[in-house]
């Protein structure tokens, strides 16, 4: 398991609160069977090729990458890494719902919910 530094990927401050309050939430303290961090991860599909995946993870792969801010503790895979490189991770409250959005410049497009994408 790597620290990653901070250029790679970001975490909004609104993220890392959001994330330290779900692995922060009854039964996921240190030591018990609860989250060890939130997962992003880019996996094929969606309607533009791409698509964002969250997860609560119970485990850190060694190749894993790990950015920790505020209590917050994201984990990305290599491979998910290099398609999220120079992005941030965000936090956003609307009427319609509250959700997690990524800002990447590496995306040419997306698709109107933001959660799928095209790279070139």
């Amino acid at each position: 398991m790597d620290i990653a530094p901070a250029p790679c990927f970001r975490l909004a401050p609104r993220a890392a609160r959001r994330v330290a309050a779900l692995l922060a939430a009854p039964g996921t303290a240190p030591g018990s069977l609860g989250p060890a961090a939130l997962r992003v991860a880019v996996l094929a599909g969606g309607c533009n090729g791409l698509q964002y995946r969250f997860d609560l993870d119970r485990t850190i792969a060694a190749d894993d990458v790990v950015i920790e801010a505020d209590g917050a503790r994201v984990a990305i895979d290599p491979v998910s890494l290099d398609l999220l490189a120079g992005a941030e991770l965000d936090y956003v409250e609307e009427l319609m719902g509250a959700y997690f959005k990524v800002k990447n410049p590496n995306a040419t497009s997306s698709c109107g919910c933001g959660t799928s994408f095209a790279v070139e």
